[in-house]
């Protein structure tokens, strides 16, 4: 194709104007960056440094501000504060999340006095009664939230930023309800935000030094910001694999920087790029990993004792902790030979019996899986035969303790519980819980002195491509053996799985005998093997010892299994599509007439996300112009403005995007590491217009700029005053709540707060008496009980101003309609709209108490303060005896009989006839569950 010159008028039209900001500058002869300062955050004016200090103490005030409050556990409280106590016991436990964190958190805990006697079970369990020192184990997140405004201010110096920028950043920061809420937490976001900043700050001063070109390189200040970067990529995946995303962020961008390099072929040299290769490698890659391990071994050092965590975990790595090891055992197994044999898959435990029989189904003996050693797991393993002595058969099922006959595969058995004189026994007849046609029940049946029938066989089939050694393939041997039991009568396979039996199975998991069963569920291995005919200089085994790497790559994945396997909803979870906006939020708490929401600031929230959406539509307009053959890349400024706030908005897409992919339960907080990124991309957006583009005017009236933003950030002030509530806990009216209430969709319910403060201050505190928030759901509310006098006074006012109920009061039941605001609705409005919406009914008792006039009288003036109208909502309970095959039943019990105590609710469309206690509403605060529902479908 021909090309010609283009003339001076195209040429004045792409760019060519003699303006300063747009001329064209020569390029370096080197990989320096045109226009680039030395922007070294060590050499900032004392007056920066100054405002720094104003505005952490700022920040301290606005976080450390009523810490104490709730003196309560909170959202999850339950699961962080919980793992303290375990660290602080040295109880091994699994956690979705690597622990960096929980460790420091245990540590304040700790310093303070913490001695791990209170198990954070349930929301809303008080602190101050047990003495539990939670402002101290607060502390740590707060001041890892007070650390990211200093962070912040320092990483828009070292872009380049106006110190009106940097305090802008900053400011915004401070005054984010969102990032508040959680910094006042015992809970991970906030660390994890303050260790993102912090490789955020020291890979910006690092690319500063890096585009300054050769003569930084390899610098004292070059290799300082280089492994600054480095530590803070392995303090942040060691908190949480989100670190993954800031991991990729800094990676791509040194992607970038290498290759600049390689195009240098001038003053970078082979053996220079290998030099800067080596060193990033080293720094960015081993730096971080060795971090990451660091952090493990000391994990592994503080959870030396067995806890409900082992459940999760090879025997091979239960074997290391204290109590758990074993004495070496004989290897070779006989007819004969005393056994406790072991599921392999499920780490569920145990092949167990019990004097316990199943209700239902044949009613015998119940045959569970038990995840600790007990004499209820020995079986005597007998030949199909008796053997023949002088005077015919041996009876007795110690008829082989004279002779050891090494058991081989194809050998058909008996496997004879000694506790129960009973045998395992399968039968053609349905599991008790698990009601499917491929599987059958398994029993254990017969009495003392029974010889076992046809449905007691079974045949051994090695699995040779699991077994370990020649010897284990042909023959069972402790350990190293894995084999199948296959029923003789009807073919199935001895299975088990991850389903718990009910109560009445002691919430131990099933085994049953499966037809075609999967081949992980119906191995087994022998770990404890006796016989009396081998005696102590018997070949002898035990478990290897998998080092500290072999633990360490197994945690790994039962981490990774876990957390995977978090995919059932919850009450207050969103997806990604929602964050940006701020759509909804978290239910953290509610006691009192109070509570605490997750809730970012609108103001600050839209903005920052309309600052990404401004950088990608001129990103996009951008790439457009330079097609079409515009040089604005060849505009230093605009240039400047493509890179540095690209760069920030790179890293909001990683950590944003990447949830998009991910089918386990996600909530708001995911969001704060790319709301961070987002904040510093509204500053930077805001610096360049008002002091670095020329073009626009406004850097030669820099008066306007700094009004903007303070203008800008009194509105964010404004705003966080207006939501500081339900971060602080703080006491809140019907009417103030309901203005500020903008979106249907921030489901805290107005109709919790009292109508006025005056209410507050009759109410005394309580430790107890939870009144667990409500979602709107634009339903009719519960008809009213109230209590009215009949005949004398119904309430006695004593001498305090306390209101004593009376005898003879009675109790009248009325209907009433609510809209979704909470709003009462007259029959007309109800009659207007019958025929529009659905209605949901739902039953409950509310106590009113009044006086002869009929005036209420206030809760708080009642013995005992407040009446109760709610409690905590239930949280699984987190202590058990493991997590694989206990707990899960109990939990459910618990939470049917905390249900029991509330009222019915009834689904007016489902019909009247359908009742169901609703304890396990959707509208009460839980926790997350980054623990207990997750960690009980570990692999």
């Amino acid at each position: 194709m021909a090309s010609s010159k283009p003339s001076a008028e195209q040429t004045s039209r792409r760019g060519g104007s003699k303006s300063p900001s747009r001329q064209k500058i020569e390029k370096p002869k080197d990989y320096r960056s045109e226009g680039v300062k030395n922007n070294d955050i060590f050499e900032l004016p004392g007056s920066d440094w100054q405002i720094l200090a104003v505005l952490t103490v700022l920040a301290a005030i606005v976080r450390l501000f009523r810490i104490y409050q709730p003196p309560s556990v909170v959202f999850d409280e339950v699961h962080f504060g919980g793992f303290a106590t375990k660290y602080i016991k040295g109880k091994f436990f699994m956690d979705v999340h690597p622990p960096m964190a929980k460790m420091l958190i245990a540590a304040f805990g700790w310093m303070a006095g913490f001695k791990g006697d209170f198990d954070f079970k349930d929301i809303g369990n008080d602190y101050v009664e047990p003495g539990v020192p939670y402002v101290s184990m607060r502390l740590f997140p707060a001041i890892c939230g007070v650390l990211t405004i200093p962070t912040m201010f320092l990483t828009l110096k070292a872009f380049g930023s106006r110190t009106m920028s940097a305090a802008l950043g900053a400011g915004l920061v401070i005054f984010e309800n969102g990032l508040l809420t959680n910094n006042r937490l015992i809970l991970l976001d906030s660390p994890l935000v303050t260790t993102t900043a912090f490789t955020a700050l020291a890979f910006v001063c690092f690319t500063n030094q890096q585009e300054q070109g050769p003569a930084k390189a390899f610098g004292p200040s070059w290799w300082f910001w280089l492994v600054s970067t480095g530590l803070g990529l392995g303090a942040t995946v060691s908190i949480k694999w989100v670190g993954l995303f800031t991991i990729a962020w800094v990676g791509s961008l040194t992607l970038v920087q290498l290759w600049v390099l390689l195009g240098d072929a001038k003053s970078v040299s082979p053996r220079i790029w290998f030099k800067h290769l080596f060193a990033r490698a080293f720094c960015l890659i081993v730096i971080p990993a060795t971090f990451y391990l660091a952090m493990f071994a000391i994990h592994f050092l503080c959870l030396v004792n067995p806890g409900d965590g082992d459940g999760f975990m090879s025997s091979e790595f239960q074997a290391t902790l204290n109590s758990k090891s074993m004495q070496d055992v004989p290897v070779n197994v006989a007819y004969g030979s005393r056994v406790s044999l072991r599921h392999h898959n499920t780490q569920g435990g145990y092949l167990h019996s019990h004097a316990h029989m199943y209700p239902e189904g044949s009613k015998q003996q119940q045959i569970t899986l038990y995840p600790h050693k007990d004499e209820n797991n020995v079986w005597l393993l007998e030949n199909q035969t008796q053997p023949e002595g002088l005077d015919g058969p041996i009876s007795g099922p110690k008829a082989w303790d004279t002779n050891a006959t090494w058991l081989e595969d194809g050998a058909i058995i008996k496997l004879y519980h000694i506790i129960s004189d009973r045998r395992l026994h399968s039968h053609d007849q349905r599991p008790p819980v698990t009601e499917a046609d491929w599987q059958q029940e398994v029993s254990a049946y017969g009495f003392e002195g029974f010889e076992g029938d046809a449905n007691d066989l079974f045949k051994v089939e090695i699995v040779k491509s699991m077994s370990d050694g020649e010897t284990a393939k042909t023959h069972v041997r402790t350990i190293q053996t894995k084999f199948k039991l296959l029923h003789i009568m009807t073919g199935c396979v001895l299975f088990s799985h991850k389903v718990k039996l009910p109560e009445w199975g002691f919430e131990q998991q099933e085994v049953t005998c499966a037809k075609g069963g999967s081949l992980p569920n119906s191995v087994w291995y022998i770990e404890q093997n006796e016989h009396p005919a081998l005696g102590p200089d018997a070949e002898k085994v035990n478990y290897r010892n998998p080092g500290f790497l072999g633990k360490f790559w197994e945690l790994q994945r039962v981490m990774w299994t876990t957390n995977a396997g978090l995919v059932e909803s919850h009450a207050w979870d969103s997806r990604p599509p929602s964050w940006p906006i701020l759509k909804r939020g978290i239910n953290f708490w509610g006691k009192d007439n109070r509570q605490i929401y997750l809730m970012g600031n609108p103001v600050i929230w839209l903005a920052s996300t309309g600052a990404v959406a401004l950088y990608l539509i001129v990103k996009g307009l951008a790439v457009l112009r330079w097609q079409r053959g515009y040089d604005d890349y060849n505009i230093q400024t605009f240039k400047r403005f493509d890179y540095e706030v690209g760069t920030t908005i790179l890293g909001w897409a990683f950590h944003y995007f990447p949830f998009f992919l991910m089918q386990r339960q996600l909530f708001l907080h995911h969001y704060f590491p790319a709301l961070y990124f987002a904040i510093m991309g509204l500053s930077q957006v805001y610096d360049f217009v008002h002091y670095r583009f020329a073009a626009l005017g406004l850097s030669r009236r820099p008066a306007i700029g700094q009004a903007t933003a303070i203008a800008f950030l009194a509105i964010s002030i404004a705003v966080f005053t207006m939501y500081a509530p339900l971060a602080y806990g703080n006491p809140w009216t019907k009417s103030e709540c309901s203005r500020v209430k903008l979106l249907d969709t921030w489901d805290w319910d107005c109709n919790n707060f009292h109508d006025d403060y005056a209410q507050y201050a009759l109410q005394p505190a309580s430790a107890t008496g939870d009144v667990a928030p409500t979602l709107d759901t634009g339903v009719p509310a519960a008809p009213e009980a109230v209590i009215t006098p009949k005949g004398s006074e119904a309430v006695a006012i004593d001498g305090d101003g306390n209101a004593h109920l009376q005898e003879g009061a009675v109790r009248e039941v009325g209907l009433e309609y609510r809209d979704e605001e909470g709003n009462l609705m007259s029959p007309e409005e109800v009659e207007k709209i019958k025929d529009q919406v659905s209605f949901s009914t739902k039953y409950e008792t509310r106590t009113r108490i009044v006086d002869d006039a009929g005036n209420e009288i206030p809760r708080a003036s009642m013995p005992d303060g407040q009446i109760k109208e709610g409690q905590a909502p239930p949280h699984p309970d987190i202590e058990g005896r493991n997590p694989n095959t206990a707990g899960s039943e109990k939990r459910q019990g618990e939470a049917e009989a905390e249900a029991s105590d509330a009222p019915p609710t009834v689904d007016a469309e489902g019909g009247l006839g359908k009742e169901s206690a609703g304890a396990d509403s959707p509208k009460k605060a839980r926790p997350g569950s980054e623990r207990d529902e997750a960690t009980a479908k570990a692999a």
